[in-house]
């Protein structure tokens, strides 16, 4: 799908993968309707591109999750991409994850996404197709101490991706996952909880975000099943 002239709803907009995500589609052509929880962020980014809206949403919320999409529905008419982008890190040994962090953190990493696309599919498919890129993690394709409890998120939602994919795919709905590596973001500084020794963070290249929007793009250029950042693809 070009993204030219295209309807993007992006969650997790307001920093990070999310901020470059939409500052570079809106260069590219197309309208974006930016989510997150930071509504003053929001607007400043709104009102800095070219016909954007912002829609504050907590992705918890299943209700205010509905309503958002709704209200972006109805004010440019249609939806035709899906990022969800919005995520959160939990970095701790499994056998020291806080069980409520952990719920929280499944919370929005998996349940916000999978309410997002329950919400999105219909419109999709009233108007003939769509496609909804979800980002997942290269964490997912590996083992690594202490990162278990957030990668085990991520897994949970690579299978629902993919599964949706195959269900969808007959109804010109494409949905796929893009795998950043280690992204030079604030992530770690937002995680629920992070115990972990960084020496083996600091060896492994680290993107920019613009370097993980560029495959952003790729997805839903190429309507791909998995996208992969450059740093996991030189690995594989």
């Amino acid at each position: 799908m070009d993204i030219a002239g295209k309807i993007v709803l992006l969650t997790g907009a307001s920093e990070g993968i999310g901020l470059a995500t939409a500052r570079l589609f809106a260069k590219l052509g197309a309208r974006v309707a930016l989510v997150a929880r930071s509504e003053e962020k929001l607007q400043q980014l709104a009102n800095a591109l070219p016909d954007a809206l912002a829609v504050p949403a907590d992705m918890r919320d299943e209700t205010a999750v509905q309503a958002m999409v709704r209200h972006v529905s109805r004010s440019y008419g249609r939806i035709d991409v899906l990022v969800n982008n919005v995520g959160q890190g939990l970095h701790v040994p499994v056998e020291h994850a806080d069980i409520e962090q952990y719920r929280a953190l499944f919370q929005l990493n998996v349940v916000g996404v999978l309410s997002a696309m329950q919400a999105v599919i219909p419109l999709m498919r009233k108007q003939g197709g769509g496609v909804i890129v979800n980002i997942s993690s290269g964490t997912t394709k590996t083992v690594i101490p202490h990162v278990g409890p957030y990668a085990s998120t991520k897994a949970a939602l690579n299978t629902l991706t993919l599964t949706a994919r195959l269900e969808l795919a007959p109804e010109n709905i494409r949905v796929g996952l893009v795998y950043p590596g280690i992204t030079a973001t604030d992530f770690m500084k937002h995680a629920a909880s992070v115990q972990m020794n960084t020496d083996r963070q600091q060896m492994m290249p680290i993107e920019s975000p613009e370097q993980v929007t560029e495959k952003i793009g790729e997805a839903i250029r190429t309507e791909a099943a998995e996208v992969f950042a450059e740093s996991l693809t030189s690995r594989r």
